[in-house]
């Protein structure tokens, strides 16, 4: 198991648990108790596990994983979904993107193909899109979030609201038939609900944990989404009820 792969996975235990010991950490991992010890002491410098004396906690750890540890994780689900999504662009399309590991891959693959424009308020997808000559830019300004890498607030859903894009993909932390679809944070939810609210067709691009889940502040509900993305490992109830909801369901 790689690195970034290990260190994914602790954070999930420990998130899910709030503490785990290295024994059983070295046990589920497959590695040894001084691998894990070493890993711990990592995700620890980076303040996102506070280390005690056999183990580790949840201490300030929020229950939303850093993105740079969800980039780590290019499942093969999240590849197909974004090569399914990238097909639903037309050449020379506006496209809008937030932030999130499969939107990261949605981005790569359209500039991969270009021409197309691109708006954004990912710091990360921005930074991948800018050399890329087919790829015409706009960045949506606002306030800065670390763990999202998004910039977000007032700023930014001015900006959405003066432009208009062909279709919009969405990363969410939770989508439902009950809540529709779901983020931690709530000026993130504002500027979500704002690629939505001015984008000719919303697609929601979400991996099987994302579905029957729902997190603390609300982007939209489901009539705001036309389409959903997702693999086979989602359950299919709660794809029958999305999809009852007028939402067109694909799972690839």
């Amino acid at each position: 198991m790689l690195r970034s792969d290990r260190h994914l996975r602790i954070l999930e235990l420990v998130a899910a648990h709030g503490s785990a010991d290295v024994g059983r950490l070295a046990l589920l991992l497959g590695v040894s108790q001084a691998t894990v010890r070493r890993d711990l002491r990592q995700l620890s410098e980076q303040r996102l596990v506070e280390r005690t004396h056999g183990g580790a906690v949840r201490g300030g750890l929020s229950l939303e994983l850093p993105l740079q540890h969800r980039l780590d994780q290019r499942s093969p689900q999240k590849l197909a979904i974004a090569r399914a999504a990238a097909d639903l662009v037309p050449p020379r399309a506006v496209v809008g993107l937030t932030g999130g590991s499969t939107t990261s891959e949605v981005a790569r693959l359209l500039a991969e193909r270009g021409p197309v424009t691109i708006v954004t308020n990912a710091v990360n997808i921005a930074a991948s899109m800018v050399l890329h000559p087919e790829v015409t830019l706009i960045v949506v300004g606002g306030t800065a979030r670390k763990e999202s890498y998004e910039l977000v607030g007032p700023i930014a859903e001015k900006t959405l609201a003066d432009h208009h894009t062909d279709i919009a993909f969405l990363g969410v932390d939770g989508i439902s038939a009950a809540h529709g679809c779901t983020t931690h944070d709530q000026l993130e939810a504002a500027t979500d609900r704002a690629f939505a609210h001015h984008a000719g067709s919303t697609v929601v691009v979400a991996d099987h944990t994302k579905l029957g889940r729902t997190t603390f502040a609300k982007i939209c509900p489901l009539s705001a989404v036309h389409t959903l993305i997702t693999d086979s490992g989602a359950f299919e109830g709660e794809l029958a009820a999305i999809g009852e909801a007028g939402v067109r369901v694909r799972v690839v």
